[in-house]
């Protein structure tokens, strides 16, 4: 049971990591439309939606990459959130917060050209 209780503490500290790092991301002009509530449920929407799409399918090929429409992501959280009634967020905005989520977790840091 520790083992799954560290393991939601990690998971809670690096989603806490991605927000503040959202937060920084996001142009001054947009930062006061998303509350801290708002961009966790955003993240779990986002992650929901590469769920659907098999994005973490362990089936997939590694040398396989996935392409990921950004404006798709975007119009599906988007749907969503006005649904559940989290908010009616204009996609412009949603995309800085997108688009942070993809740069926080962008595998392409790492040096895989060699």
């Amino acid at each position: 049971m520790a083992d799954i209780d560290n393991d939601m503490l990690l998971d809670a500290e690096y989603d806490a990591q991605e927000v503040e790092f959202i937060k920084n991301y996001l142009p001054s002009e947009i930062k006061d439309k998303f509350t801290e509530e708002q961009l966790y449920y955003i993240l779990d929407v986002i992650c929901e939606y590469y769920v659907d799409k098999g994005v973490f399918d362990e089936d997939a090929d590694d040398d396989e990459e996935i392409e990921i429409d950004l404006d798709d992501v975007t119009s599906y959280v988007a749907k969503k959130a006005k649904k559940e009634g989290m908010g009616d967020f204009d996609p412009e905005d949603l995309l800085f917060v997108i688009q942070g989520d993809f740069e926080f977790n962008d595998p392409e840091d790492e040096d895989d050209d060699e």
